[in-house]
């Protein structure tokens, strides 16, 4: 049987990664599931458990990162998020792929425990773009438009140690890019 392989999908904050994530899922030549991540964030209005997120505890949440449970986990605005390994490991023994969406901190965890892994950053349009979308996203709460271009800054600074950019400039070229460079890892990988 083929083996599976991740794809690994980061980006700064509002960039259009989830625009670019429901794409690349609704291709059937892609044969992606998509990773959920666990968190301690409070689930919002509509937020299914085990569809949108794993919900839980600070408690559950440090037992999964003790137990090294976790392909990568970081803190945001309060709160932990984390990619668990189990689910991942087995799609991928089943022949299926894996697109894991994550900060761009996480991607080297991720790369040190599935080297296999190809990760893909979104880059904006421009810096007045990504601002622009923040504005529109977040406009009610400076401290979080602030928050989150800072730190779309950051992760700005770290795009470089990425092998593969694409831009969003135009979602549907940017889904092609992706497609384009993980199927021809796919197809070296299960050549090996």
């Amino acid at each position: 049987m083929a083996k599976g392989l991740v794809l690994i999908l980061s980006g700064a904050s509002s960039v259009g990664k989830s625009d670019i994530r429901d794409a690349l899922l609704a291709d059937e030549e892609m044969n992606l599931i998509f990773s959920i991540s666990e968190t301690t964030r409070p689930r919002k209005e509509g937020e299914v458990d085990g569809k949108d997120y794993y919900f839980v505890d600070h408690k559950d949440f440090a037992a999964s990162v003790k137990n090294k449970e976790l392909l990568e986990y970081t803190e945001f605005n309060g709160y932990y998020y984390g990619t668990p390994k189990a689910p991942v490991e087995f799609l991928t023994s089943k022949g299926k792929n894996v697109l894991i969406e994550v900060e761009a901190q996480g991607v080297g965890p991720i790369k040190l425990n599935l080297p296999d892994a190809v990760a893909f950053f979104v880059m904006p349009e421009s810096f007045e773009e990504l601002e622009k979308q923040v504005y529109e996203r977040y406009g009610d709460d400076e401290a979080s438009v602030q928050r989150r271009l800072n730190k779309a800054r950051m992760d700005m600074e770290i795009a470089p140690l990425f092998r593969n950019q694409v831009s969003n400039a135009d979602t549907a070229k940017a889904v092609e890019q992706i497609k384009k460079v993980f199927l021809e890892e796919l197809a070296k990988v299960n050549q090996e």
